[in-house]
C-alpha cells in the first residue's frame, strides 16, 4: 500500500540558524504582500444559474459513483478473506495498521480505485492502500507508505499492484520522502508472470528503486507483518531498518509447500523464515517486535532518528476562500459548451480569494498569476478555454518566470481536442500558428524543474493536455476531479452528422464506439489504471493541495549528489 503520511515535520530555511532575523522579516514582508493581492470577483450571478444547475446534477451523479466505488474498496476481498485474515492468521487488517502506526490520525488514500474493472478482474485498491496525513507526535515527518492488503488475492502482486507501488516510489523519490513498507505478500501472481517480471518498469523495478533511493539518502524502514514471499522477500532485505512481527512475519524464496515439494521435508514456516531466525541467525531484520503494536512503535521510533529538522508547531496561518467551497460542484464542468469562467473555481480555492493575475488581458483563454494555498505561495495555470495562440504564449512565459523564481505551479486542466482537418486555409495557417505557440509552452513546462501539481477539473483532451501538464509531463501530483474525462479527443464533439463523410458506414457501429470512447475516457477508468493519483470530490481540493505543498516544501535531499552506493546490508 502505498501512502503518504506527515510524521510532523518539515525541511525548514537552510540558513535559519544563521539568518533567523532577516528570514523572519522576508516571511513578515512577503506576507504582507500576498495580503494585498486583489480579490477575485466569485459572486454566482443569475446568468450562471442553469450551468450551475446542470453541473451539480452531473457531480451529484459522479459523486454517487465516487462513493459507491469507495465503499467496494474499503471491503477489501470480501468478508471471507476478512475473516480469515483476522480470526484464523490473527493479523491486523491494513487500516487498523495505519492507525496503529499513525496514531490514528486521518490520511488522504491515493488512487483508491486502482485496480478495478480490468481485464483480468478486479484487484480493489490494487491490493495496496494509499495516503497521506500530518503526524505530529514524533517528528513531524511526510512520508510515503506501501502496505499490502493481504485480503485481496493474499497479498499477491498483479501488474495493477506493481505500477502502483512503482508510482509509490516515484513519489517519494520526486519528493524526497522516507518510504515505510507494510508488508503481507505472497509475492507475483504467477498467472500473469509474464505482465509482472520482465520489463523495465515491472517488479524487479522496485528493488532497483530501493537501492537508488537509499543512494539519494531516502529512508527506507519495512514492518514485515505478514508473509514476505519471492519477490516479497526483497523488499524487507534491501530497506535500511527492517522490523519483524513474531508468529506472523516470515521471509523466505519459497514456503514450506514447495520445500515439500521439491526436497520431501516437512517444514513450518516459522523454522523457514519466521522472525526469530531472522532475527537471531540470518541478521535479515534489525527489530523483533512480539506484536504488530510494538512493531508499530519501532517503527514511530526510527522515524525520530531520521534527523531531519522539526516543523514549527501551531496551525499556520491563513485566509480561507470568501465563497463557499461546496458550490465547486456547481462550477465542476461537464464539457466546453457550458462551461463558466475559471475564475469562479479559483475564488473559491486560494486564500482569501486573493490573486494576482499576470497579462489579464492577453490570451484570456488561460489565467495565470499568483496566488495562496493553506500560506504557500503557488502560480496558478488555469484552463479557460481554448489553449489559443496568444494563451500558450502567455503561458509559456508564466511557466519560465516560475520556474526562475523557484514557485511550485499548479495547473488547473480543462482541454479540449482540436479540429482535425481545418476547412479553409486561413483557418489552417491559425491552428499551424497556434500549435508553434503551444510547442514553446510545452517545451516550458517539461523544463520547469520546480514542483508541479495538475487538478483535471474538467477535460483532458488532445495536445493541449500535454502543455497543461498531463501526466507525460511528471507533475510531482495529479489528481481528478469525478467529472473529468480522459481522452484523445472528446466524445461529446463527435456525431453522427459529421463522421459520415470520413469513412463511417454503419450508424449502430459508430454509436458502439462512442459509447465505449465515453467509457473509457472517465475519471474512474482513468483511475483504475493509475493514470493519475486518484480522483477527489471538487469541496475537497483545498486541503488536498495544502497537503500536497506541505509535502513538497520537505525536500530534504534535493542537491545532493548520489553517494557512491546504497546503504549495503550485512
Amino acid at each position: 500500500m502505498a501512502a503518504l503520511r506527515v510524521l510532523g515535520r518539515c525541511q525548514a530555511t537552510l540558513c535559519r540558524s544563521q539568518c533567523a532575523p532577516f528570514s523572519a522579516r522576508a516571511a513578515a514582508e512577503h506576507g504582507r504582500a500576498a495580503q494585498a493581492f486583489p480579490v477575485l470577483p466569485g459572486a454566482l450571478l443569475p446568468i450562471h444559474r442553469p450551468t450551475c444547475e446542470a453541473n451539480t446534477r452531473n457531480s451529484a451523479r459522479c459523486a454517487h459513483r465516487y462513493l459507491e466505488l469507495l465503499e467496494k474498496v474499503k471491503s477489501g476481498g470480501g468478508e471471507n478473506a476478512i475473516l480469515r485474515h483476522t480470526q484464523r492468521n490473527k493479523k491486523l487488517l491494513v487500516r487498523e495498521r495505519l492507525k496503529r502506526l499513525l496514531d490514528d490520525e486521518d490520511f488522504l488514500e491515493l488512487s483508491p480505485f486502482a485496480g478495478l474493472g480490468l481485464p483480468y478482474g478486479d484487484v480493489p485498491s490494487a491490493g495496496c492502500l494509499s495516503g497521506e496525513t500530518l503526524y505530529r507526535k514524533i517528528s513531524g515527518i511526510w512520508c510515503m507508505f506501501m502496505a499490502n492488503d493481504a485480503t485481496v488475492k493474499g497479498g499477491t502482486a498483479y501488474p495493477i499492484s506493481v505500477k502502483k507501488q512503482l508510482r509509490a516510489q516515484e513519489i517519494a523519490i520526486q519528493n524526497r520522502l522516507p518510504m515505510v513498507y507494510l508488508v503481507d505478500s505472497g509475492g507475483a501472481f504467477l498467472p500473469l508472470q509474464a505482465q509482472l517480471f520482465p520489463d523495465k518498469e515491472h517488479g524487479g523495478r522496485t528493488f532497483y528503486n530501493e537501492a537508488i533511493m537509499s543512494a539519494m539518502k531516502i529512508p527506507q524502514v519495512a514492518v514485515v507483518c505478514g508473509s514476505c514471499t519471492g519477490g516479497g522477500a526483497y523488499i524487507p532485505t534491501m530497506a535500511e531498518e527492517t522490523i519483524i512481527v513474531d508468529k506472523i512475519g516470515t521471509i523466505f524464496l519459497a514456503g514450506p509447500p514447495l520445500v515439500k515439494a521439491a526436497t520431501g521435508e516437512d517444514v513450518t514456516a516459522e523454522d523457514l523464515g519466521g522472525a526469530k531466525l531472522h532475527s537471531r541467525v540470518s541478521g535479515c531484520v534489525d527489530h523483533f517486535a512480539a506484536t504488530e503494536a510494538d512493531a508499530y512503535s519501532y517503527a514511530q521510533m526510527i522515524i525520530s532518528t531520521l534527523n531531519f529538522d522539526p516543523e514549527p508547531e501551531g496551525r499556520a496561518q491563513f485566509e480561507d476562500p470568501l465563497y463557499n467551497t461546496e458550490e465547486l460542484a456547481g462550477l465542476a464542468p461537464r464539457d466546453y459548451r457550458h462551461t463558466l469562467d475559471v475564475k469562479l473555481i479559483l475564488s473559491r480555492l486560494v486564500d482569501g480569494s486573493k490573486f494576482l493575475e499576470f497579462k489579464a488581458e492577453y490570451g484570456t483563454t488561460l489565467v495565470t498569476g499568483f496566488a495562496k494555498v493553506e500560506g504557500n505561495l503557488v502560480g496558478i495555470v488555469a484552463s479557460n478555454g481554448e489553449l489559443t495562440h496568444d494563451a500558450s504564449l502567455k503561458g509559456s512565459h508564466f511557466v519560465q518566470l516560475c520556474n526562475q523564481r523557484d514557485i511550485p505551479l499548479l495547473f488547473l486542466q480543462h482541454t479540449t481536442s482540436q479540429d482535425r482537418f481545418p476547412p479553409t486555409v486561413s483557418k489552417a495557417e491559425q491552428l499551424t500558428n497556434r500549435l508553434k505557440a503551444q510547442a514553446s509552452m510545452i517545451a516550458a513546462v517539461a523544463c520547469a524543474t520546480v514542483p508541479k501539481i495538475t487538478v483535471v477539473i474538467g477535460g483532458c483532451h488532445g495536445g493541449e493536455s500535454f502543455a497543461m501538464c498531463g501526466r507525460s509531463y511528471e507533475p510531482n501530483f495529479l489528481f481528478l476531479w469525478p467529472n473529468a474525462r480522459i481522452g484523445l479527443v472528446d466524445a461529446a464533439n463527435l456525431s453522427w452528422s459529421d463522421q459520415k463523410d470520413e469513412g463511417w458506414t454503419d450508424e449502430t457501429e459508430f454509436k458502439t464506439q462512442m459509447n465505449r470512447l465515453k467509457e473509457e475516457s472517465s475519471a474512474f477508468y482513468s483511475s483504475a489504471r493509475i493514470w493519475d493519483d486518484g480522483v477527489i470530490l471538487p469541496q475537497d481540493t483545498r486541503p488536498v493541495l495544502g497537503k500536497c505543498l506541505k509535502i513538497i516544501r520537505q525536500k530534504k535531499y534535493e542537491k545532493v549528489a548520489l553517494q557512491n552506493s546504497p546503504l549495503l546490508r550485512m
